[in-house]
């Protein structure tokens, strides 16, 4: 079956609509372009990011339905709570998001990541012109686990994580969600659900009510001082 989808061109970086994503495969809104940050910016602030595989053009999403957290609801497994006052990992924002972004790609088999060096080197950038930023899991001074994503506004759009050690990346998410909802933070956005996710609580929206509240989240900020590069603490008893 052939497939007809928008072309995106360099250096304009208008989006079509994400109502016009197909509904298979799910959400595919466009393709080609650039990943130039300032059409990263745009993207994320429509409710869409890319997504390819080797060999394939950049291409362009917006699913539905949309896997979310809300970070004031999260709540960790009884275990969970168990293993991190036992192990007490320590937790960073903003302290290595190079090195997270590249974690998050080079601890999988090249099969199973779509980070590859030209998304990550995108990402840096963006980390750069400070609109992606990093958790970090540390077990004494090696980083162990950590997640990464872009900030729009009160929404957070978080891209990948990744776990060298036992629940790493699980607290990684616990962490910033408690840090993130302090700051003044309403919402997580995770994509595309998969069994992780679930297995943390992650729930589902359809694609029009994810646009409606971006739309109204991207308008509002986060405190200032949410993203400054600092360590934090995790409340294990709540």
């Amino acid at each position: 079956m052939t497939i007809y989808i928008p072309e995106l061109i360099k250096g304009e970086y208008d989006f079509p609509s994400p109502e016009q994503a197909l509904d298979e495969p799910n959400g595919l809104l466009a393709f080609g372009g650039d990943l130039h940050t300032s059409r990263l910016i745009k993207a994320y602030q429509e409710g869409i990011f890319p997504w390819y595989g080797p060999g394939e053009p950049i291409l362009w999403w917006s699913p539905s339905p949309r896997a979310i957290f809300n970070p004031f609801s999260f709540k960790p497994a009884k275990s969970l709570r168990k293993f991190q006052k036992k192990v007490a990992y320590q937790l960073s924002i903003n302290q290595s998001t190079p090195q997270v972004i590249d974690l998050c790609s080079t601890t999988r088999s090249p099969e199973q990541t779509w980070l590859n060096e030209e998304m990550r080197t995108a990402y840096k950038n963006l980390a750069q012109a400070g609109h992606c930023h990093s958790v970090e899991v540390w077990d004494n001074e090696t980083l162990v686990g950590g997640l990464y994503g872009i900030a729009v506004g009160q929404l957070f759009c978080g891209e990948s994580m990744f776990s060298l050690s036992t629940n790493a990346s699980k607290v990684a998410l616990w962490a910033f969600c408690q840090h993130f909802s302090q700051a003044g933070g309403q919402l997580i956005d995770c994509q595309i659900m998969n069994p992780h996710l679930a297995s943390m609580g992650a729930s589902e929206l359809e694609r029009e009510s994810f646009i409606s509240q971006l739309k109204v989240l991207r308008q509002r900020q986060v405190d200032s001082t949410c993203y400054q590069p600092q360590w934090i603490s995790l409340i294990t008893n709540n």
